[in-house]
């Protein structure tokens, strides 16, 4: 596969905190337009990974590429090219959305008359525009959700990077979700999905892979994954069914 066909390049990533090993030699390819859902259980290296693909964490081996540019020696290209939905609320308090999505944008240069536009857009896709003058505490726990969703897409990223964006939802907004996300990833988006919900895996992933204690188990596409009889205890492992 050639660079500009990856959309993500990880090989030997190692990374620790302090003694603890997060990531132990870690490697994968994920190519441009791949609906990528990564699967483990809580502490095996999912968010570790999105943090250091993301430059919010420093790792001491190994190479990261986006879309052929290093991570770490191009930062700043790199992150134009991804959107990260992280799972924490993490707004700015006195903005209303609609002026969060737009400052959003103002840090990948943006201008402000094109970033209230987007902004709009968003808010009228994700069924937020009725919201768009009050802040993000009026707004109930699945409207939260969805702005994180707006904000990861305001500079139209080639990549969606989710950390388990349905954690915590009822089904009608996890469903809501993934119309969403099968239709940004038949759109073009590459999208990289942690997750430790089978259902939720393959329901939309064209390509899985698993990582425990820091290490990934399997890489492939989701048909073969899902029949391999071998794996049905990593997978109740990952589900959290042990």
């Amino acid at each position: 596969m050639r660079d500009s066909e990856r959309a993500i390049s990880i090989k030997g990533l190692t990374k620790y905190y302090g003694k603890l090993q997060a990531l132990d030699n870690i490697s994968l390819d994920i190519k441009r337009g791949d609906f990528f859902g990564f699967l483990g259980p809580n502490g095996a290296g999912k968010t570790t990974t999105i943090n250091v693909l993301t430059g919010l964490s420093n790792f001491q081996k190994g190479e990261v590429k986006v879309f052929g540019y290093d991570t770490t020696r191009e930062y700043t290209r790199t992150r134009r090219l991804i959107g990260l939905c992280a799972q924490e609320f993490n707004f700015d308090p006195f903005l209303t959305i609609h002026q969060l999505l737009a400052y959003q944008a103002g840090y990948f240069g943006i201008p402000p008359r094109e970033a209230a536009q987007r902004s709009d857009e968003l808010l009228e896709r994700f069924q937020l525009i009725e919201k768009r003058n009050v802040k993000h505490r009026a707004l109930s726990g699945g409207m939260k959700k969805r702005l994180l969703m707006c904000r990861a897409l305001i500079h139209d990223p080639e990549i969606l990077i989710l950390d388990e964006p349905t954690a915590g939802c009822d089904l009608e907004l996890k469903f809501l979700i993934w119309d969403y996300l099968a239709q940004l990833n038949k759109e073009g988006k590459t999208i990289f999905l942690t997750t430790h919900y089978m259902e939720e895996a393959e329901k939309l992933c064209k390509t899985i892979g698993i990582i425990n204690h820091g290490r990934i188990v399997r890489i492939g596409d989701r048909q073969t994954l899902l029949k391999d009889k071998s794996l049905e205890a990593v997978f109740m492992e990952v589900t959290g069914l042990e």
